[in-house]
């Protein structure tokens, strides 16, 4: 039994490691698509995530997740016995799920940059990773979740950690309204591009890498869990392969020309839509799961650009949509118990009501939290600050210097 422990700790604690250098990945991928001049912002919120979100999960937010339920919300504090019966500490399955908590509002980072305060964004995390973020979650993995007791399957997050986090960063950009020269008076919209594309790529492969801690390291243990590990792992690479692949023909035939950055993105759409079901689909249907992300996200990007949405790099379409997409097609595609296997409408029914109800919780607490904010200790940067870029204008330092 030692034995079994000691491996599955190893595992586990291996897994949550990639999970937490993901945060690097959200870091530079987010920076490359953004100005430079506001680069170092980008780092100071994902920093931020880490700090005020770390101490807000670990004193408020897992407890809410992962105490005594009776089906909405835990109660406790700090780190609590999950009642999973699991052979890994406590400890390190709390720090497991600290990873999957700041990933979701690192999603949030991105819709929000370029104009956002950085300590008005401080206090949302810690709302976010106290509160919106567990509550959700919660209902989905806690034991006594109300979701897991309808027999919702969310393997390692695509409802929990990317719809949560992906219909939060729709909501931030609204409240928080576009970049200045985003849109015309007359509707039209202008592109502002990235500064940097092989460091959002860079970003891109560091968190396609940390992927495969994200959603093999949901198995919790190793022992005796090989093949299901080896399916998650197979599963996870081939739906992103195809997300890339699709996006690169789609966006070659709409456009005439290959964007690399909807591939980077689409890659990221396939391994956000397989996360559900990775655990559950065959091999054959994890590829048709990353070919409709990676038509999804070019779509959902043009969509919210019309609805005059501004989301700088492509968050709310990579994990929003594509969050509601991967948990549905698990209802679809799962082998039995889909659809199309059993022919039943139940589990199917199951998905899209967990699914929706997440996203829908997710966007209107951050609407309101936000709107809350906005009327009294203010949310965005001055305009001023805007046009000199925030790197300088709050942070007095250039991220690319000029000076020998």
């Amino acid at each position: 039994m030692h034995l079994t422990n000691a491996i599955d700790t190893v595992w586990v604690t291996i897994c949550a490691a990639l999970i937490f250098q993901m945060e690097g990945g959200f870091a530079i991928l987010e920076c490359g698509f953004i100005r430079s001049k506001n680069a170092t912002s980008i780092i100071a919120k994902v920093l931020v995530d880490l700090m005020f979100g770390g101490i807000a999960f670990y004193a408020i937010g897992y407890a809410i997740m992962y105490g005594a339920s009776k089906g909405f919300f835990g109660t406790g504090f700090g780190i609590i016995n999950s009642g999973l019966n699991l052979t890994i500490p406590d400890t390190i399955f709390w720090f497991l799920q600290f990873g999957f908590a700041v990933a979701a509002i690192s999603i949030v980072s991105g819709a929000v940059a370029e104009r956002m305060k950085i300590w008005s964004y401080a206090v949302y995390v810690v709302a976010f990773t106290a509160f919106i973020y567990p509550l959700a979650a919660g209902w989905i993995w806690n034991a006594n979740g109300w979701l897991a007791n309808l027999g919702f399957n969310d393997f390692a997050g695509s409802a929990a950690v990317h719809a949560v986090g992906g219909w939060a960063a729709c909501a931030a950009a609204i409240v928080l309204g576009a970049r200045l020269g985003k849109y015309n008076k007359d509707g039209s919209s202008n592109a502002i591009p990235g500064h940097n594309i092989p460091l959002a790529a860079i970003g891109a492969f560091i968190l396609w890498f940390g992927w495969f801690g994200f959603n093999p390291g949901s198995t919790l243990s190793a022992v005796n869990n090989w093949n299901l590990i080896g399916k998650v792992v197979v599963n996870t690479f081939l739906a992103s392969i195809m997300g890339g692949m699709a996006t690169m023909f789609y966006t070659s035939l709409r456009y005439k020309k290959i964007d690399i950055t909807m591939v980077i993105n689409g890659i990221l759409a396939g391994l956000v839509a397989i996360t559900a079901g990775c655990n559950l689909v065959d091999p054959a249907f994890a590829i048709i799961i990353g070919l409709f992300a990676g038509i999804l996200v070019d779509i959902g990007v043009a969509a919210i650009d019309a609805l005059k949405i501004d989301d700088p790099v492509g968050a709310i379409a990579v994990h929003g949509v594509n969050g509601v997409w991967g948990t549905i097609a698990v209802g679809l595609f799962a082998s039995e118990k889909g659809l199309l296997f059993s022919g039943s409408f139940n589990f199917f029914l199951v998905q899209v009501i967990g699914v929706l109800a997440v996203a829908i919780f997710s966007f209107a607490t951050t609407y309101a939290v936000l709107s809350i904010m906005k009327k009294t200790v203010g949310i965005r940067i001055s305009k001023n600050e805007e046009v000199a870029g925030i790197d300088l204008a709050v942070y007095g330092i250039e991220a690319y210097s000029t000076y020998e």
